[in-house]
């Protein structure tokens, strides 16, 4: 009974213990459901619900150094060594979008959203509403290459690398990914999906106090440790480990930067429906792409049926020692000439009935797919694309709000009159494979008649289609050798210009005179050409709100906090970190948040300060406070983290005994804390930690409420203040999931 009365007083309830197939080195718990990812060393991701049972595992072939949930909880984004960005829907594992944001390894992910304040600023109201709905479908998804099957797994299937559900973003609160890389370089996307800012740790110049002096620094070799948004996206703070440079010295060291990211925030309005209508047009783009491909493909596989049957026809001439070309012996067929005998073999041996069949049903076949996919995917997409540039055009005009970030009004117009011009194409194209699609068929039924007289076999001439015998001249005279469709959809390195007779471009330009537009040259190009055009300057007028806000981010604040011996960036130096925002209760009015950053002190960093936890606070006039937390002896701090209402939790290895409990967790109430202000001004040393010293808090043990562990633990700590638990991982590769927060009478009826 008393061992009962014991288990039932021990805080933090252990609600499961179990194995897993390997160690885990990454694990975030899904911010709104009781989901928790996980990462393997073999890169693998395991998603698991609150009572263990696995939803999915995904496997993309590459290592994973990165992951974070979307703040709704219904995506997650996975980096990766090769510094691309995964986005993978919760639900069925399905790879909404790849994107190469990176050069190197994605070090660390954190995903915002604006914390659904109202999206107002200086009395301006906006309550934004995407339009395309009311005049369009929804929007066409790429097709398909017939006969292909998707992928079985969710990284592999290229062909669902679109999600609609990402695109149309006008019901999500207005959110950004920020994702850092090995080499200090920072990306911002919004809604995960739209590029709109990369910046360099190492650009940043700050003036930092040194001896009483104020010095220009800068970073060098820097690696990212850690990004975090604040809570109103108006500031970002990172941690990373590199040289400051410093005149006469470089110090090597770990970092803690603060970027105004404000801009965010200031523009969210605009920003959004930048972000919406530019994201769509890209997702349409790539359907236009992959049609052109389809469409492209098909072709050629249809024209090589019919050539590798028909050229055989040019060797049987030769070998009947003639000199004449296909084209003539067709011509000398049509017009009533005895048959060649060339001609004779190739038709009733070579060709047959059956292999005309079989070459008709590929070619007329696929004109009509063709047609099929222009106009259910490629031609609406272009019909959306110009009313979205429609749309950003009238937003451009708008100067006061959206110059400042970025959308020029010269570019979009260059952008809408290429889309223009590709719907052209779009006509023009039809009206070509129409044309030699017509064609071909009137030239298999004549073939096919022609077999039939050959071959002496009797057939009823009603069964027979008609042809038409001028369209069966004009077919041999310019599309037998010839490929019109084909050359409007390839797209090569040479720029073949299609020539146009004087009297039709004299048209085109009396045409601009009337539609305002300046590209007399569109019928020259092809139809693959246009597409590049087109895109071109969507990426053109893309860029610019991409290079505007960029420059909008710059350093608040650059802070030395410790030493650390020889920084290379080969060995890169990694610090395990925690950083919560939570609500100024003084100013909860104003929605004002405070940052708390936490970390362990590297043994090999101070040996006056060995296993210490450091947490900081940043208030809202910018004073930086902090506190160092000794951890007693014999214990060892694997990994912390902070926990609602300020309170931070914290992974510890025990003293080697004979004890069961060989490792414990604790929670600290860190806004309970003693912190002291970190001198700014005047500073005696560099390193802001050294200057709290003499003010360590030590731990005592007797005074928190401790859960033992019967394993060893590594890292991560997984903590989810949503659902108020915490997932520890031992190393003997098992899991071990504690509820954190506590029914507090339960407690006290068991005293």
């Amino acid at each position: 009974m008393e061992t009962d009365d014991v288990s039932r007083i021990l805080p933090f309830q252990l609600q499961f213990d179990k194995p897993l197939p390997s160690q885990i080195k990454l694990a975030e718990w899904n911010p709104e459901k009781d989901l928790l990812a996980m990462v393997t060393e073999d890169s693998k991701i395991l998603l698991h619900r609150f009572n263990w049972q696995r939803l999915w595992t995904i496997s993309p072939g590459k290592c994973i150094t990165s992951l974070c949930w979307r703040p709704d909880g219904k995506a997650i984004a996975i980096g990766l060594q090769d510094g691309t960005i995964s986005l993978h829907d919760v639900e069925n594992r399905k790879l909404l979008r790849s994107m190469k944001s990176h050069n190197v390894a994605v070090v660390c992910l954190n995903w915002e959203d604006d914390g659904g304040q109202e999206l107002t600023d200086d009395n301006f109201v906006s309550k934004y509403e995407d339009r395309t709905s009311r005049f369009f479908r929804p929007a066409p998804r790429a097709p398909r290459m017939p006969g292909l099957v998707p992928g079985e797994t969710g990284f592999m299937d290229e062909s669902e690398n679109l999600s609609l559900e990402l695109s149309n973003s006008s019901h999500q609160r207005f959110n950004i990914l920020c994702s850092a890389d090995k080499d200090g370089i920072i990306s911002f996307n919004i809604f995960g999906i739209f590029p709109i800012g990369k910046i360099d740790i190492h650009d940043f110049s700050v003036c930092c106090p040194l001896v009483n002096n104020h010095v220009n620094c800068k970073l060098l070799n820097a690696s990212i440790c850690t990004v975090k948004l604040s809570k109103d996206l108006c500031h970002l703070t990172v941690l990373c480990s590199g040289e400051l440079q410093v005149p006469e010295n470089d110090l090597h060291g770990f970092h803690c930067l603060t970027l105004d990211t404000s801009i965010f925030y200031k523009r969210r309005n605009e920003l959004h429906q930048v972000a919406q209508h530019a994201s769509n047009i890209e997702d349409l783009t790539e359907v236009i792409r992959a049609s052109l491909s389809v469409m492209s493909k098909q072709w050629s596989n249809a024209m090589h049926t019919f050539h590798d049957k028909f050229d055989s026809l040019s060797s049987l001439i030769h070998d009947h020692g003639l000199d004449s070309t296909p084209q003539d012996e067709f011509l000398s067929l049509i017009g009533g000439a005895r048959t060649s005998p060339a001609v004779h073999q190739f038709l009733v041996n070579s060709l047959g009935e059956a292999g005309l069949k079989r070459i008709s049903k590929s070619v007329c076949g696929a004109g009509k797919d063709l047609q099929v996919i222009v106009l259910e995917h490629l031609q609406p997409a272009a019909e959306m694309i110009g009313f979205r540039l429609g749309e950003l055009r009238g937003l451009s005009k708008w100067r006061s709000r959206y110059q400042s970030v970025g959308l020029n009004q010269n570019l979009i117009n260059n952008a809408i009159e290429k889309a223009g011009m590709f719907l052209v194409q779009v006509q023009r194209f039809m009206t070509v494979l129409s044309s030699s699609v017509q064609q071909f068929s009137n030239f298999f039924n004549w073939i096919h008649k022609c077999v039939k007289m050959l071959m002496s076999e009797p057939s009823d001439q009603h069964q027979l289609l008609a042809f038409n015998s001028e369209l069966v001249i004009l077919f041999l005279k310019y599309l037998y050798d010839q490929d019109p469709v084909k050359r409007l959809l390839e797209s090569t390195e040479v720029d073949h210009s299609i020539e146009v007779d004087l009297e039709t471009m004299d048209r085109v330009q009396d045409l601009a005179q009337f539609g305002s537009f300046t590209d007399f040259d569109y019928l020259q190009r092809t139809f693959a050409n246009e597409f590049q055009q087109m895109e071109s300057c969507f990426k053109e007028a893309f860029q610019m709100p991409f290079t505007t806000i960029s420059k909008k981010i710059h350093c608040q604040n650059l802070l030395p906090l410790f030493p650390i011996e020889s920084i290379t960036k080969s060995s890169l130096f990694t610090v395990p970190t925690s950083i919560s925002y939570y609500k100024d209760t003084e100013h909860e009015r104003k929605q004002n948040f405070v940052d708390y950053i936490s970390f362990i002190l590297p043994d090999e960093s101070s040996s006056d300060l060995a296993n210490c936890i450091v947490v900081t606070r940043c208030l809202m006039n910018n004073d930086l406070e902090a506190v160092l937390l000794c951890v007693p002896d014999g214990y060892c701090c694997v990994d912390l983290s902070l926990y609602k209402e300020c309170q931070l939790v914290l992974l510890l290895n025990g003293p080697s005994s004979e004890n069961l409990e060989k490792a414990c967790m604790t929670i600290v109430q860190a806004d309970d804390l003693p912190f002291a202000s970190i001198p700014s001004l005047d500073a005696s040393s560099l390193w802001k930690l050294r200057e709290l010293k003499e003010s360590v808090v030590y731990l005592q043990m007797d005074s928190l409420k401790v859960r033992g562990i019967p394993h060893s633990v590594s890292a991560p700590l997984a903590v989810s203040a949503s659902r108020g638990v915490a997932c520890v991982f031992a190393t003997r590769t098992r899991a071990l999931v504690y509820i954190l927060d506590e029914d507090e009478d339960e407690i006290s009826d068991a005293d």
